[in-house]
């Protein structure tokens, strides 16, 4: 069976990373090797290759990748992000992308999401405690399947608050989201 071809050049941490990856896509990567992604010729490779073909940067769903994400996207504004969630990284008791299945990754980067251009802070922290995303005992589980159906991955709630207005999430999908919880 052929792969699916990727465009945009797809940003990782590691090396397990791009063999996973690519056993999933076909696609050009650019490998940032953890916190070293702060190099400033690491980033202008990455400011590149966004400004020729685009940038996915998929990081492991953990404070690290969280991190690195956050560095690449205040150096290279407009990347677009794509989330695999713990659940599919995890492999006993190791969290990464190396982790997920060829189907994650795929659903991964064709659910990858960038910024809105215009960010509207449609979500406030009433729409967490309305859908008990939040001051429920199981809000993180709840937050968990909500990013993982929303492809915006795992958060506290104020990082999740963050992510529905960063990426310009609607409020039919995310309502729609929500009910799934309740079924």
């Amino acid at each position: 069976m052929e792969k699916k071809k990727i465009k945009e050049i797809i940003v990782v941490e590691g090396r397990d990373d791009i063999s996973a990856v690519k056993r999933a896509v076909d696609a050009h990567l650019i490998e940032v090797n953890g916190f070293a992604v702060r190099k400033k010729d690491t980033l202008e490779k990455i400011k590149f290759a966004h400004e020729s073909q685009g940038v996915i940067v998929l990081c492991d769903p953990d404070f690290a990748g969280e991190k690195i994400r956050k560095t690449i996207s205040d150096y290279v504004p407009g990347v677009k992000h794509a989330y695999i969630s713990r659940k599919e990284g995890t492999k006993k008791d190791d969290i990464g992308v190396e982790n997920a299945e060829i189907q994650a990754i795929i659903k991964a980067l064709e659910g990858a999401k960038c910024q809105a251009s215009n960010v509207k802070n449609i979500f406030t922290m009433n729409d967490l405690l309305e859908n008990a995303l939040v001051g429920s005992p199981d809000s993180k589980l709840r937050r968990d399947l909500v990013g993982t159906n929303l492809r915006i991955g795992y958060s506290n709630a104020k990082q999740f608050l963050n992510k529905l207005n960063y990426f310009g999430i609607s409020r039919e999908i995310f309502e729609d989201s929500c009910k799934l919880l309740n079924k």
